[in-house]
């Protein structure tokens, strides 16, 4: 590819986004450069503490547990108070209980701490995500997911090395280094970033639920006067559909950091040798997002969908027959592939499923998908390799990826066109000031005129 070619790619993948989005990913960069808790916790505890390493699996459970409460409340505070005051709430609450953490001395103390820092450093995804979702033209959101997911994966990148270093020196450091930079991210929220919550209603649009009308941000109501609650959202059977799946793909996707490491280590494997491997993960997913998002932004979701979850069962399913690290290293690129469309594709997929001004509450519902996860994932690795070994687990992957895919082809059939409610970025009046400048762009599950093509295009674990 020529310098101009080159040139002219990064400028489309890149334009047409307002300047609040770049604030907001620029936020979600520095805040995963500053990411040491969640990658050195182990080694931490372990290492520089020397409890043992069950103690160790209790505080990382706690963590992960902080996380699935937080989703809720979390998506809640972000359709009542609004996605500026929640985000802020969130990064500073991470700066202070990750700074407290490094000064913890007593087991119990780490713990409950532990568990808090949990509990604030998962409260922001809500928020970023309903905040995308409000400043993002409908057919631009595969694209902007996507580079946030680069951006949470470059940060990660970048820290995972940087962080390594720091820990050889003192963890304490990098304790309060991240408490630093995330604190740099709730005053650049609060310097940058405006409001995006809808504060008017607009005339509705019939949804995939049937929902229209005009929506009261500060009601939590919608058009036709029903108000929206958590209850709301579980009672919706084709979004907690999407939220199962997303269950599903977070299991198989998991066992790149709990099961694969394992595994390696049983088969003679060094920790080392797992670290060349899974960096191939990193590597791929900076290097290609953005280039496969600019392939895939206008193409049939259904089908991106059942295709990542078959490379990412499948992808994982192959590793029962690796050898050396080469062929481990080779079943991660398979996977990384399925992450790296699923990931956008189907966050856009769950914005398009949330009604406008339950964005909060429906995105809150949808981390938590990613949590339980994080929290049954180790579970189902340890039980099934101490078992059966390591090939049943590859094997369940298999199935998972199955099932996942003919989930997806079944709750995607004849679902209709547009967002569930009017969107504020295409709605005119109904915008906040913030995204009103935007145009409005052609549909983007119109592409082309298809039948078989019912969904537009649609989309961490995110995750930070």
């Amino acid at each position: 590819m020529s310098a101009a070619s080159l040139r002219r790619a990064v400028r489309e993948s890149v334009s047409g986004l307002p300047r609040a989005f770049w604030w907001l990913w620029t936020s979600t960069l520095v805040n995963r450069l500053g990411a040491f808790v969640a990658t050195f916790m182990t080694l931490y505890l372990t290492l520089d503490r020397g409890y043992s390493a069950s103690f160790a699996g209790l505080v990382v459970a706690l963590h992960g547990l902080g996380g699935v409460v937080s989703s809720l409340v979390a998506g809640v505070m972000t359709d009542r108070l609004g996605r500026r005051p929640t985000l802020l709430a969130a990064q500073a609450s991470t700066a202070f209980s990750v700074a407290l953490l490094g000064f913890m001395e007593h087991p119990a103390a780490i713990a409950a701490v532990a568990l808090l820092v949990g509990m604030t450093s998962n409260a922001s995804r809500p928020a970023v995500a309903a905040m995308m979702a409000d400043i993002v033209r409908p057919e631009d959101r595969v694209r902007a997911f996507a580079l946030n997911y680069w951006a949470i994966n470059l940060g990660f990148a970048v820290s995972a090395t940087a962080a390594g270093l720091i820990a050889e020196y003192s963890y304490l450091a990098g304790f309060l280094g991240e408490a630093a930079l995330t604190l740099a991210c709730a005053v650049l929220v609060y310097v940058k970033l405006p409001e995006s919550r809808p504060e008017g209603g607009g005339a509705g649009a019939s949804g995939a639920s049937g929902a229209s009308g005009a929506s009261g941000a500060a009601s939590g109501k919608t058009g036709a006067g029903t108000e929206i609650g958590l209850g709301t959202v579980l009672r919706d059977g084709r979004f907690m559909g999407v939220v199962g799946l997303s269950f599903l793909i977070s299991l198989i996707f998991t066992q790149g950091s709990v099961g694969l490491p394992v595994a390696m280590g049983s088969a003679g494997f060094s920790p080392g040798d797992y670290g060349l491997v899974i960096a191939v993960n990193g590597f791929l997913i900076v290097a290609l997002q953005i280039p496969v998002t600019r392939l895939i932004e206008h193409r049939d979701p259904q089908k991106l969908l059942v295709i990542s979850a078959l490379l990412a069962g499948y992808g994982f399913a192959l590793t029962a027959f690796a050898g050396p690290v080469w062929a481990y290293g080779l079943t991660v690129c398979v996977w990384t592939l399925a992450e790296i469309v699923n990931s956008p594709t189907q966050m856009s997929l769950v914005v398009r499923l949330s009604p406008v001004h339950g964005r909060g509450r429906y995105q809150g519902v949808y981390t938590m998908s990613w949590a339980v996860a994080a929290l049954v994932a180790p579970l189902m690795a340890g039980f099934m390799i101490d078992r059966w070994g390591a090939g049943r687990l590859w094997a369940a992957t298999g199935v998972l990826g199955t099932v996942a895919a003919a989930g997806y082809w079944l709750l995607m059939r004849n679902l209709p066109a547009g967002d569930r409610d009017t969107d504020p970025v295409a709605a005119g009046d109904a915008a906040p000031k913030a995204a009103r400048p935007l145009p409005t762009g052609p549909a983007l599950a119109e592409p082309k005129p298809a039948p078989a093509d019912p969904l537009p295009t649609s989309g961490p674990v995110g995750a930070s």
